[in-house]
């Protein structure tokens, strides 16, 4: 027997700690763009918790979004009060909360609606969680790309602009011309220096509209950096199946995390903010060495070990920390090329951080997939592991383990594993880097050549050298005896 979860049956449900607050007292402050699984473990978790202080009432989370996905998520929360459970999983216990400092979701496609909460003077923070392909970065420069279309429809359109940065910025728009003062726009997203990649986005978006309002924008505007972690799979059947079968309730879209959480924000709020720091978020002068270290070696490290597993036909993440040549690999690409040229963080071991995160991966419970780690590459290697590479081959120093870490997501976009099975689309641009893959199986420098993703990088003689050579290797040999020779310093 299950409960349906909704706001009226809060006090049946016995199995779950539920909100420690009256839900009917909360007000609006925050405006969110992408309310997924990672928001709703994070942001929506720490303020759950602030909420539960009895204090800072006034900050409640409004949801919005610009996807057509986002209208399912709307829905099935709307079904039950914009209420989420949140299961907490690490190998040895499970618990259960429900969360609710969601009051309401805008329904995606109604720019008037949007615009005009925006322009509320009560939304004094407008939060994004739209994953790292969502700001309209060229891959190889990684700065923001105004010849987008949806960039361009947005520039000619700020009635009803489609995107997030488009609304934000029509946002901003009628509150000046209300005389309100700004919101501040806060990145929850895995980007270096995220609240920098925001602001380029939304003055790149008014510089073509007007360039004095592109430097009103710069100048007015606070786009706080902030570094974010927790390790979120994706919900399905399996995820819902568990919460009604452990602890009775019935949700339409749960969420299913690790334990672990943390976030680091710069303190850039002139509008104000909620006192998150009573719930552990920490706030800095300057977040760059903890993004630096997050970025470069938890998500490096997602990257490290996905397509090599992917390969291997491995389901779960925790699945190929078990395997022993996944494991090691990730250990010696950490400890030789990854974490020797990461900055010192403070109050940080980075050998520490990075057991840490072999712990995290190796969760059984999280049931993260190898699929989700190995998702839109063509985003995610420029900014998780070419980076690395790039710094290194600068430095003249050895790229054997960043090359073959590239060399298997070449492997990976050609399509099929090394059992013959087909992997299934996995990128917005997987049509490309499979054409492309077939044709570096014969001559690996096909794959550099897009140097819209790999940058100066592609003219790295020592990178090239190495990934060819890594590449070829994994066509002759397959994955496992690659893994093995790289282990064994013979590759």
């Amino acid at each position: 027997m299950t409960t349906k979860l909704s706001a009226a049956a809060l006090p049946a449900i016995t199995t779950a700690s539920v909100p420690a607050y009256d839900r009917g007292t909360l007000t609006p402050g925050i405006v969110h763009f992408g309310v997924g699984n990672f928001h709703r473990a994070h942001q929506a978790v720490y303020l759950d918790d602030l909420f539960a202080t009895g204090s800072d009432h006034d900050w409640a989370l409004v949801g919005a979004g610009v996807r057509d996905a986002d209208e399912a998520m709307r829905q099935k929360l709307k079904a039950q009060d914009w209420l989420t459970t949140v299961v907490e999983q690490e190998a040895d216990t499970s618990s259960a909360r429900i969360t609710g400092p969601m009051i309401d979701y805008l329904r995606p496609g109604d720019s008037a609606a949007v615009i005009a909460r925006l322009t509320d003077p009560a939304i004094r923070i407008v939060s994004l969680t739209i994953t790292e392909g969502g700001y309209y970065i060229d891959p190889a420069s990684q700065t923001f790309d105004p010849a987008h279309p949806d960039i361009a429809f947005d520039a000619a359109n700020m009635a009803s602009p489609k995107t997030a940065f488009g609304l934000i910025l029509a946002g901003l728009l009628a509150r000046r011309a209300a005389g309100i003062p700004p919101f501040t726009v806060m990145s929850c997203d895995n980007i270096p220096g995220n609240g920098h990649v925001t602001q380029n986005a939304v003055v790149g978006l008014a510089q073509l509209i007007d360039p004095a309002l592109a430097q009103w924008v710069r100048a007015n505007v606070a786009f706080p950096n902030g570094m974010v972690d927790r390790i979120t799979p994706a919900t399905s059947p399996r995820e819902v199946a568990l919460l009604a079968d452990s602890f009775g309730i019935d949700d339409n879209w749960p969420v299913f995390c690790e334990s672990f959480r943390q976030w680091v924000l710069e303190d850039n709020f002139p509008a104000g903010r909620p006192a998150l720091e009573k719930v552990g978020v920490q706030f800095v002068s300057d977040v760059a060495p903890y993004e630096h270290m997050k970025i470069r070696i938890l998500n490096g490290g997602h990257a490290t070990i996905a397509y090599p597993a992917g390969l291997m036909d491995i389901h779960f993440v925790h699945e190929a920390m078990a395997h022993p040549l996944v494991s090691a690999f990730l250990k010696k690409v950490e400890h030789d090329e990854i974490i020797p040229i990461v900055p010192p963080v403070p109050d940080t071991n980075l050998a520490e951080y990075f057991a840490l995160c072999e712990k995290r991966f190796a969760n059984p419970k999280i049931g993260d997939t190898v699929r989700r780690l190995a998702l839109d590459g063509s985003n995610r290697q420029p900014k998780f592991i070419i980076p690395s590479a790039l710094d290194r081959a600068q430095r003249q120093q050895s790229v054997n383990g960043l090359s073959l870490v590239s060399a298997l997501w070449c492997r990976y976009c050609y399509g099929t594993t090394d059992s013959g099975a087909v992997i299934e689309p996995n990128d917005p641009s997987w049509d490309r880097l499979t054409a492309q893959a077939r044709l570096a199986k014969a001559d690996p420098k096909v794959w550099l050549a897009m140097t819209d993703i790999y940058g100066d990088l592609a003219h790295s003689p020592a990178f090239v050298t190495a990934f060819t050579n890594a590449l070829n290797t994994l066509w002759k040999i397959g994955t496992k005896a690659t893994l093995a020779r790289y282990l064994a310093d013979t590759l």
